[in-house]
């Protein structure tokens, strides 16, 4: 169902695909469509109010499960990589690399050029399916780091973005879009000419919703040409709680989806 109001928010909010089945005044040719994107409440529900803002329409051929790891973790990988405006031949290192976002982000930057793509995880047992992503390199956070990065994605945050900071090159981006936070001192960045740049999915969908469809319509496009591979793991309703374990004891590998079929 779809609405222009926010309604009412609450704590099962979610990315959800699915049938637009009846919509508001003047939002008649939503009806019918396939679409993904986030809703405030009743994610887990048999029918859910969107707004128009934070859907988008599905191309033919797209699995559920593809295109929910796509409209938005897809557009966060593709967008903090063309915010850090990585240039073909430079060197990637994703941190939390096994998410959602993650995984999408390894294989990104491997199809946008990156010479070489380092995944950062809080486990080596990981470093198999993020090498079969792309990852030409897999590095845990309890080791240390020596190589230097122009282009460093932070999902973690907190003592995570200081660290990204110093393992960055010369001229080299730092593009943070956790919501854990952390704090940089700024003398670490004058030498190297380092800079860090925040990233915000609600913000763009606000000011840059152009830019939003821009950056999807490149995903669907990379996904037809089978450059990008989103990798997920579904689980049934019944298995909600198994799902959402996967995800709060950092085990999944890429995104953790549940089917009401």
């Amino acid at each position: 169902m779809l609405q222009r109001d926010n309604g009412p928010t609450g704590p099962d909010g979610g990315e959800i695909v699915g049938t637009v089945v009846a919509a508001g005044p003047d939002l008649d040719e939503w009806v019918g469509k396939r679409v993904g994107g986030v809703v405030f409440d009743g994610a887990y529900a048999e029918f859910a109010l969107a707004m128009p803002l934070l859907i988008t329409e599905i191309p033919d051929g797209v699995t559920p499960a593809d295109a929910l790891a796509l409209v938005r973790g897809g557009v966060i990988a593709l967008g903090l990589l063309r915010t850090a405006r990585l240039v073909p031949g430079e060197s990637v290192l994703v941190a939390s690399a096994a998410s959602g976002v993650g995984h999408l982000a390894v294989q990104l930057a491997a199809a946008l050029g990156a010479a070489r793509v380092i995944a950062a995880v809080g486990s080596a047992d990981k470093a198999e399916f993020l090498r079969e992503c792309g990852a030409d390199e897999v590095v845990t956070y309890d080791e240390t780091w020596t190589e230097r990065v122009d282009v460093f994605l932070d999902g973690v945050g907190a003592e995570m973005v200081q660290r990204g900071v110093d393992t960055l090159a010369t001229h080299g981006r730092l593009i943070a879009f956790s919501a854990f936070g952390g704090s940089v001192d700024a003398n670490t960045l004058l030498g190297g000419l380092k800079t860090v740049t925040g990233f915000s999915m609600g913000v763009l969908s606000r000011e840059s919703a152009d830019l939003l469809a821009t950056w999807r319509a490149e995903l669907w496009k990379l996904l037809a040409e089978g450059r990008i591979r989103p990798r997920h793991t579904i689980l049934p309703l019944d298995r909600m709680a198994g799902a959402i374990e996967l995800i709060e004891t950092r085990r999944n590998l890429g995104r953790v989806a549940v089917s009401m079929i």
